[in-house]
């Protein structure tokens, strides 16, 4: 095949055959200009919960019918389309072009959102950020994976899930500080505009960011082996380590036979079925969300406020837990090539079993007052918040990021797009499932009956990933 590059958005930053030596320095910066797309995912996730009452006010509409109506359903399911477009663009264009039109998806849609002078207009904005969203959910694993050596990639593949919970914990941040700025959503702030349109468009920074370091990245070498690009992918692999012209060849030989990917491949030519290993990815996918991990991010002010907390104290507790989040995924990265996913997984199921189990006992026990809320005692009261951090801090170190992580890297070569485009988008409907359903379960179970419900799923998930998962620490992408 021709040796001539086909990238239809710039050149590839490294000319063939040429370039410095390897560099675990430039594998984390490009695995961290990838990941620039987790922190989006983040911030465009949690920016509307500092806005809702503003939009009500601006919009004339019930703020509940805002924050759990179609408003947040519409972006989450925007965010599966994303994820299972985001694939097969990115086997089509490469990952670099995919990553540039999700930059600029990013920054057409904060732009809109804060500008939206109706709900409609703001909602088809919301819908356009989950294309985002679920975009760059599944191109940053899927780059990172390819351009890191298999001794770092854990760690690398995990700066995706610490970037989203720097960019959750951003937004809070962000809305915390032009809400006490303007001295609420609604006050004035910069150019005689209310402080809700700034908390929007504040994701410009990032967006511009994210667009601007894609530019200086260079292609997936595993993309352009695929392609024909050889030479290019030579220089790349250099400078990524190992033996290029060998690492060159195991790409080939994996692909060896194999076609353009698609979507038809995820199903066995022989038995019609769909591939067990696809199976695997949306299996995880799915425990992800089905643990009930947004819960606690997206409902966390129930659980403060029935420990005692005020609202301003709910808005602290929530800045506390986004922040042990962080530390916990941190903690992951530690740990991620050394121990293993498979047994990150295990130690996690099990201690969100537990700390589930016990928030599930907590609210069960509970008394309720005359609005029907849940009242603990002082001591149930810490009980229960610490058992929520608990659990928060077993998620970090272990499905949080370890999800990601394999789904980037257990797909085949010729699987890997259309596999993480399935598994991103089961991963985003979870999450839709997970959190429409939570406000009917509060209204007929309780905050008892739902934690058990998730203090089930975190059961399963152990037996599961025994079963299911195999371990992928210190292999190649095509060793695999």
């Amino acid at each position: 095949m021709s040796e001539s590059y086909s990238d239809p958005v710039a050149k590839p930053p490294l000319a063939p055959n040429v370039g410095p030596p390897a560099s675990h320095l430039f594998v984390l910066l490009v695995s961290a200009v990838a990941a620039i797309g987790g922190f989006l995912f983040g911030f465009d996730s949690g920016v509307i919960n500092g806005a809702v009452d503003a939009l009500a006010v601006a919009f004339n509409i019930q703020s509940q019918n805002l924050s759990t109506g179609f408003a947040v359903a519409s972006v989450l399911l925007g965010c599966a389309v994303g994820a299972f477009l985001a694939g097969n663009i990115s086997d089509f264009l490469g990952r670099r072009p995919t990553m540039l039109l999700t930059a600029v998806i990013f920054l057409v849609s904060a732009y809109a959102t804060g500008a939206a002078q109706s709900v409609d207009v703001f909602i088809a904005a919301r819908v356009l950020g989950g294309l985002a969203i679920g975009g760059a959910s599944v191109i940053a694993p899927m780059y990172i994976s390819e351009v890191s050596p298999a001794a770092l990639r854990g760690r690398l593949a995990s700066l995706q899930q610490l970037a989203i919970v720097l960019g959750l914990f951003g937004a809070v941040l962000s809305n915390y500080i032009l809400d006490r700025a303007a001295g609420g959503a609604s006050g004035i702030l910069w150019l005689g505009q209310p402080a809700w349109r700034w908390m929007f468009w504040m994701e410009a920074v990032p967006s511009v960011a994210f667009f601007i370091g894609a530019l200086l990245i260079p292609e997936s070498p595993r993309y352009l082996v695929a392609h024909g690009q050889h030479a290019f992918a030579r220089a790349i692999f250099a400078r990524i380590g190992g033996d290029p012209d060998n690492l060159v060849r195991e790409v080939q030989q994996s692909l060896l036979g194999e076609h353009r990917p698609r979507l038809s491949d995820l199903i066995d030519a022989k038995t019609r079925r769909i591939a067990p290993i696809l199976w695997s990815g949306m299996g995880l996918a799915a425990f992800q969300q089905f643990v009930g991990i947004n819960i606690i991010f997206y409902y966390g002010a129930v659980l403060w406020q029935a420990a005692g907390s005020s609202a301003h104290a709910a808005l602290r507790n929530s800045l506390i837990t986004n922040f042990t989040n962080i530390l916990a995924t941190v903690v992951a990265i530690a740990l991620i090539d050394r121990l293993g996913r498979k047994p990150l997984l295990v130690i996690g199921s099990i201690g969100m079993a537990v700390t589930l189990g016990i928030l599930s006992a907590v609210f069960a026990t509970a008394a309720f007052g005359p609005d029907g809320k849940p009242l603990l005692t002082h001591a149930m009261g810490l009980i229960g918040l610490g058992a929520a951090n608990l659990y928060v801090i077993a998620f970090g170190i272990s499905w949080g990021p370890v999800m990601w992580v394999l789904l980037g890297e257990m797909f085949p070569n010729r699987l890997r797009g259309a596999a993480l485009a399935v598994s991103g988008a089961t991963n985003w409907v979870a999450n839709f499932a997970i959190t429409a359903s939570f406000p009917v379960m509060l209204s007929h179970i309780g905050l008892g009956g739902a934690y058990g419900l998730y203090t089930i799923a975190a059961f399963i998930s152990l037996f599961f990933v025994l079963k299911f998962v195999r371990e992928t620490k210190g292999r190649t992408l095509e060793q695999m």
